[in-house]
């Protein structure tokens, strides 16, 4: 009987040994996983055409097809602390909120803290920024007026210091308004 107790003692213990040893690998699906579902529209792929205009990784989904129709539309995705370089568009841009918090903030101008429903209207040449606050995932809608002659002018990217005013910035102001999350 000692024997037998022994014996299934020694099969447990491998058995246990052999599972903590086989650890899931980390694919790209699994990875997928650990982005939270913050809106309907999906995530997309991660944006590595683009990534040497952000701070931290951004998603891609684009949303529409037919450029005949001539209203391109895409979802943006940042992972919390990602944000894109100053840039303007040629024939602007509009965002719509969509998921998560985010900020958007033009040259000169104090940063505007984005929550779903939002909308944001980017003129022509317009210097702005946008991105996740430090603590949230954010994802937009965004299409750019006069796609076919609209162009991307990418310019340097938002100083950590800068981000991190525009974050105490809107954190103050929810603490003032009394909307602490």
């Amino acid at each position: 009987m000692k024997k037998l107790i022994i014996l299934s003692l020694i099969a447990c213990f491998s058995t246990l040994q052999l599972q903590a040893q086989v650890k899931p690998e980390k694919t790209e699906n699994n990875m997928k996983r650990d982005i939270p579902k913050i809106s309907d529209f999906p995530t997309g792929e991660e944006n590595t055409g683009f990534a040497q205009y952000f701070t931290g990784k951004s998603y891609l989904a684009p949303l529409t097809s037919n450029k005949g129709l001539n209203v391109p539309l895409a979802n943006v995705t940042f992972e919390p602390g990602c944000r894109n370089n100053w840039h303007s568009h040629t024939g602007g841009q509009l965002l719509i909120v969509i998921g998560g918090e985010g900020l958007y903030q033009e040259r000169g101008k104090p940063a505007r803290h984005l929550k779903a429903g939002d909308i944001v209207e980017i003129g022509p040449n317009v210097e702005h920024w946008h991105g996740a606050t430090a603590n949230s995932w954010f994802s937009h809608l965004a299409t750019n007026g006069s796609p076919a002659s609209n162009e991307n002018k990418w310019l340097e990217a938002v100083s950590d210091e800068d981000y991190q005013v525009a974050n105490n910035q809107i954190l103050n102001e929810s603490t003032k308004n009394g909307n602490i999350n």
